[in-house]
Protein backbone atom coordinates (compact mmCIF):
# COMPACT_ATOMS: atom_id res chain seq x y z
CA UNK A 1 0.00 0.00 0.00
CA UNK A 2 1.10 3.26 -0.60
CA UNK A 3 0.56 5.99 2.22
CA UNK A 4 -0.71 9.57 1.87
CA UNK A 5 2.42 11.78 2.21
CA UNK A 6 1.33 14.61 4.76
CA UNK A 7 4.62 16.46 4.76
CA UNK A 8 3.32 19.48 5.80
CA UNK A 9 2.41 17.93 9.02
CA UNK A 10 5.85 16.69 10.31
CA UNK A 11 6.30 17.03 13.63
CA UNK A 12 3.00 18.99 14.05
CA UNK A 13 0.36 17.01 17.18
CA UNK A 14 -3.46 17.72 16.40
CA UNK A 15 -4.94 18.90 18.80
CA UNK A 16 -7.37 15.56 18.78
CA UNK A 17 -3.89 13.38 18.12
CA UNK A 18 -3.16 10.17 19.40
CA UNK A 19 -0.09 11.50 21.85
CA UNK A 20 -2.82 13.40 23.71
CA UNK A 21 -5.51 10.45 24.29
CA UNK A 22 -6.96 11.86 27.11
CA UNK A 23 -9.98 13.98 24.83
CA UNK A 24 -11.23 10.34 24.11
CA UNK A 25 -12.89 10.64 27.46
CA UNK A 26 -13.85 14.04 27.14
CA UNK A 27 -17.58 15.49 27.13
CA UNK A 28 -18.54 18.26 24.66
CA UNK A 29 -18.15 20.89 27.12
CA UNK A 30 -14.21 19.33 28.42
CA UNK A 31 -13.47 19.52 24.96
CA UNK A 32 -14.55 22.73 24.29
CA UNK A 33 -13.13 24.13 27.99
CA UNK A 34 -9.45 22.62 27.01
CA UNK A 35 -9.90 23.52 23.21
CA UNK A 36 -10.28 27.12 24.71
CA UNK A 37 -6.76 26.96 27.08
CA UNK A 38 -5.04 25.72 24.19
CA UNK A 39 -6.06 29.25 22.55
CA UNK A 40 -5.19 30.86 24.96
CA UNK A 41 -2.16 29.40 25.47
CA UNK A 42 -0.91 30.55 21.73
CA UNK A 43 -2.23 33.93 22.26
CA UNK A 44 -0.06 34.35 25.55
CA UNK A 45 2.90 32.68 23.16
CA UNK A 46 1.89 35.50 20.59
CA UNK A 47 1.66 38.28 23.43
CA UNK A 48 5.13 37.46 24.81
CA UNK A 49 6.66 37.58 21.39
CA UNK A 50 4.47 40.95 20.42
CA UNK A 51 5.96 42.35 24.16
CA UNK A 52 9.30 41.33 23.90
CA UNK A 53 9.45 42.98 20.34
CA UNK A 54 8.33 46.04 21.67
CA UNK A 55 10.63 46.38 24.43
CA UNK A 56 13.44 45.31 21.95
CA UNK A 57 12.58 48.18 19.26
CA UNK A 58 11.76 50.46 22.74
CA UNK A 59 8.63 50.88 21.14
CA UNK A 60 6.20 52.51 24.02
CA UNK A 61 2.46 51.54 24.14
CA UNK A 62 -0.36 53.73 25.16
CA UNK A 63 -0.41 54.33 28.83
CA UNK A 64 -3.37 52.50 30.88
CA UNK A 65 -3.67 50.26 33.08
CA UNK A 66 -3.81 46.79 31.00
CA UNK A 67 -1.56 44.64 31.82
CA UNK A 68 0.35 44.16 28.38
CA UNK A 69 0.23 47.90 28.28
CA UNK A 70 1.64 48.26 31.66
CA UNK A 71 4.47 45.73 31.37
CA UNK A 72 6.23 46.36 27.74
CA UNK A 73 6.19 49.99 29.22
CA UNK A 74 7.57 49.45 32.49
CA UNK A 75 10.64 47.11 31.18
CA UNK A 76 11.16 50.06 28.24
CA UNK A 77 11.40 52.26 30.91
CA UNK A 78 14.13 50.18 33.30
CA UNK A 79 15.60 49.44 30.25
CA UNK A 80 15.11 45.25 30.89
CA UNK A 81 16.21 42.56 28.29
CA UNK A 82 13.34 40.65 26.79
CA UNK A 83 13.24 36.85 26.83
CA UNK A 84 16.68 36.47 28.53
CA UNK A 85 17.90 32.94 29.24
CA UNK A 86 19.32 32.24 32.55
CA UNK A 87 21.56 29.09 32.01
CA UNK A 88 23.14 26.70 35.11
CA UNK A 89 22.95 23.53 33.30
CA UNK A 90 20.95 21.25 30.85
CA UNK A 91 18.64 20.50 34.03
CA UNK A 92 18.01 23.84 35.16
CA UNK A 93 17.55 26.84 32.98
CA UNK A 94 14.63 29.33 32.38
CA UNK A 95 13.28 32.54 30.60
CA UNK A 96 13.02 35.92 32.18
CA UNK A 97 10.56 37.41 30.18
CA UNK A 98 12.40 40.90 31.16
CA UNK A 99 15.21 41.60 33.06
CA UNK A 100 17.79 44.52 33.98
CA UNK A 101 20.70 44.08 36.44
CA UNK A 102 22.24 47.61 37.31
CA UNK A 103 23.74 49.44 40.12
CA UNK A 104 23.59 46.87 42.05
CA UNK A 105 19.67 46.07 41.57
CA UNK A 106 18.28 42.99 39.61
CA UNK A 107 14.89 43.41 38.29
CA UNK A 108 12.77 40.65 36.89
CA UNK A 109 9.72 41.51 35.35
CA UNK A 110 6.93 38.56 33.81
CA UNK A 111 4.07 39.00 31.95
CA UNK A 112 0.99 36.97 32.48
CA UNK A 113 -1.35 36.51 30.36
CA UNK A 114 -3.53 33.87 31.93
CA UNK A 115 -6.10 33.75 34.70
CA UNK A 116 -4.93 31.22 36.79
CA UNK A 117 -3.28 32.96 39.58
CA UNK A 118 0.48 33.13 39.39
CA UNK A 119 3.44 32.17 41.84
CA UNK A 120 6.19 34.60 42.88
CA UNK A 121 8.39 31.66 43.16
CA UNK A 122 9.26 31.23 39.50
CA UNK A 123 10.50 34.17 39.57
CA UNK A 124 12.98 33.55 42.52
CA UNK A 125 14.19 30.74 40.49
CA UNK A 126 15.34 33.34 38.26
CA UNK A 127 16.83 35.50 41.21
CA UNK A 128 18.72 31.82 42.01
CA UNK A 129 19.77 31.00 38.14
CA UNK A 130 21.23 34.50 37.37
CA UNK A 131 23.02 34.29 40.71
CA UNK A 132 24.70 30.84 39.77
CA UNK A 133 24.86 31.83 35.86
CA UNK A 134 26.88 34.84 37.17
CA UNK A 135 28.76 34.25 40.36
CA UNK A 136 26.80 37.13 42.34
CA UNK A 137 25.75 36.25 45.99
CA UNK A 138 21.99 36.87 46.38
CA UNK A 139 23.27 38.97 50.02
CA UNK A 140 25.33 41.36 48.03
CA UNK A 141 22.56 42.76 45.60
CA UNK A 142 19.09 44.33 46.30
CA UNK A 143 16.56 42.22 44.00
CA UNK A 144 12.39 43.76 43.03
CA UNK A 145 10.15 41.09 41.22
CA UNK A 146 7.07 42.00 39.63
CA UNK A 147 4.05 39.91 37.91
CA UNK A 148 1.94 41.47 35.41
CA UNK A 149 -1.26 40.09 35.69
CA UNK A 150 -5.18 41.14 35.46
CA UNK A 151 -4.22 44.54 34.94
CA UNK A 152 -2.09 44.36 37.97
CA UNK A 153 0.93 44.57 39.00
CA UNK A 154 2.66 42.28 42.58
CA UNK A 155 5.69 43.37 43.56
CA UNK A 156 8.49 40.99 45.89
CA UNK A 157 11.36 41.93 47.27
CA UNK A 158 12.82 39.12 48.27
CA UNK A 159 16.21 38.63 50.31
CA UNK A 160 19.14 36.38 50.39
CA UNK A 161 17.51 34.14 52.73
CA UNK A 162 14.42 33.53 50.18
CA UNK A 163 17.33 32.85 47.25
CA UNK A 164 19.81 30.79 49.35
CA UNK A 165 17.48 27.84 49.43
CA UNK A 166 16.67 27.65 46.27
CA UNK A 167 20.17 27.65 45.01
CA UNK A 168 21.07 24.95 47.24
CA UNK A 169 18.68 22.83 45.38
CA UNK A 170 19.42 24.04 42.78
CA UNK A 171 23.20 22.55 42.42
CA UNK A 172 22.01 19.34 44.74
CA UNK A 173 19.29 18.44 42.54
CA UNK A 174 21.75 19.10 39.41
CA UNK A 175 24.14 16.50 40.58
CA UNK A 176 21.43 14.24 41.44
CA UNK A 177 19.76 14.45 38.43
CA UNK A 178 23.82 14.20 36.20
CA UNK A 179 24.98 11.28 38.43
CA UNK A 180 21.57 9.17 37.17
CA UNK A 181 22.57 10.25 33.66
CA UNK A 182 25.66 9.09 34.52
CA UNK A 183 24.39 5.53 35.91
CA UNK A 184 22.01 5.23 32.60
CA UNK A 185 24.69 5.76 29.81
Amino acid sequence: MNFNKHSNFNGLHAFLGASKYHWINYDENKVAESYSKFLATQKGTVLHEFAAQCITLGQKLPKSHKTLNMYVNDAIGYKMTPEQILYFSENCFGTADAISFRNGLLRIHDLKTGVIPAHMEQLEIYVALFCLEYKIKPMDIEMELRLYQNDEILYHKPTAPDIVPIIDKIITFDKIINKIKEQES
